[in-house]
């Protein structure tokens, strides 16, 4: 990702997904970036941040996408999370 917003280093929570980011007349695939962080000091929320790596879309300018969460929605995203592992790691055991 060379024209990245997000700095991508050895905290970044996630690096080199599949993303897709997806319109009314496209859909383009593209590398990602997923990060969860919070201010170092004096911390007020949790950002959730995603980013596509622009030089693979051409419907979509440089930009990377964030949500600030308080503590118990970042704790309702992460039990979802959990959730939705466990029956996609169920589905795929079964099969």
């Amino acid at each position: 990702m060379s024209d990245r917003i997000l700095k991508v280093n050895a905290y970044t929570t996630l690096d080199l997904l599949d993303g897709r980011a997806e319109g009314h007349d496209f859909e383009e695939d593209a590398l990602a970036v997923l990060n969860v962080t919070s201010d170092r000091k004096n911390p007020h929320e949790v950002k959730l941040q995603l980013e596509l790596d622009n030089t693979d879309l051409d419907h979509l300018p440089t930009h990377a996408d964030e949500v600030g969460l308080t503590p118990a929605q970042a704790r309702t995203v992460a039990a979802a999370l959990e959730d939705h592992a466990d029956d996609v790691e169920t589905a795929t055991d079964d099969g």
